[in-house]
């Protein structure tokens, strides 16, 4: 569904600041997958994501999506099939514009027959429904603007509106680091039950250690722009969080070093 082949990335060529992000990575995702991705800062775990979506092009190695090698596509055709969040809440919607008019965005990038102007009744009817299922009372506030929303009301809206037309893939970049515990439980638990719903293939970067182990059905391990670490099915399920990060440990001859990792 999903295919890296040997995709490698180097900042700053030929200068003092150069910088290997990515090394000769590979990664096949079958459609489906929900794969949790942890590493240290500087491992490559974004830079993996700006690359899938598009934000530059890799030095060498190829991308494909669902059978389409879409290695030279620009960003904006790419976004056409992949969904993404990002930890800020005040990315990826319009602040100043109302939440059904964020919406309405959504479909005109998926609808290319759709009006520019205008909501339809039958539209506003399903911004509603889809609204409702995220259970925060926003399906009664579609005229009001983004900007007045809290962190975690933003981040569920922006989770719906990547969403709502299934993408071939979605891309979730610690889309609950900047939500406070209580309201980062409840946007993780709306992820799983759209995933789920949706069947969408998923990759999602995480410091927690032990949701990298419960969400999804594989785990990733990356340092220095490379998987050092790919684990599902039983031995998954048997892994515990001093297991995995004594693997790290052992395969990358470090330790897990990032400030921001939670154990729980």
């Amino acid at each position: 569904m999903l295919k890296l082949q040997n995709i490698s990335k180097t900042f700053n060529k030929g200068t003092a600041s150069a910088k290997q992000a990515l090394n000769n990575l590979s990664l096949q995702l079958n459609s489906g997958d929900f794969v949790s991705i942890i590493g240290s800062n500087g491992a490559g775990k974004s830079t993996v994501f700006n690359a899938i979506g598009g934000s530059f092009l890799v030095d060498s190695g190829h991308i494909w999506l669902d059978n389409e090698d879409i290695t030279f596509l620009s960003e904006h055709k790419r976004a056409r099939q992949i969904g993404r969040l990002f930890q800020d809440p005040l990315r990826g919607t319009a602040p100043n514009m109302t939440i059904e008019e964020n919406l309405a965005l959504v479909y005109l990038r998926a609808n290319k027959h759709r009006s520019l102007f205008g909501i339809t009744n039958k539209e506003r009817d399903f911004f509603r429904t889809k609204l409702a299922e995220l259970n925060l009372g926003l399906e009664d506030r579609l005229k009001s603007k983004v900007g007045l929303l809290s962190g975690g009301q933003r981040q569920a809206l922006t989770l719906l509106m990547a969403t709502m037309i299934t993408p071939k893939l979605l891309l979730l970049d610690e889309h609950t680091a900047a939500l406070d515990p209580a309201t980062a439980d409840k946007v993780l638990s709306l992820t799983e039950k759209i995933v789920a719903a949706g069947h969408i293939t998923t990759m999602m970067i995480t410091h927690n250690i032990a949701s990298a182990l419960k969400l999804g059905n594989r785990t990733i391990m990356m340092n220095n722009g490379q998987i050092i670490l790919d684990i599902s099915g039983e031995e998954r399920a048997k892994m515990t969080v001093p297991q995995l990060l004594a693997l790290f440990k052992e395969k990358s001859q470090a330790a897990l070093d990032d400030d921001r990792i939670l154990l729980v």
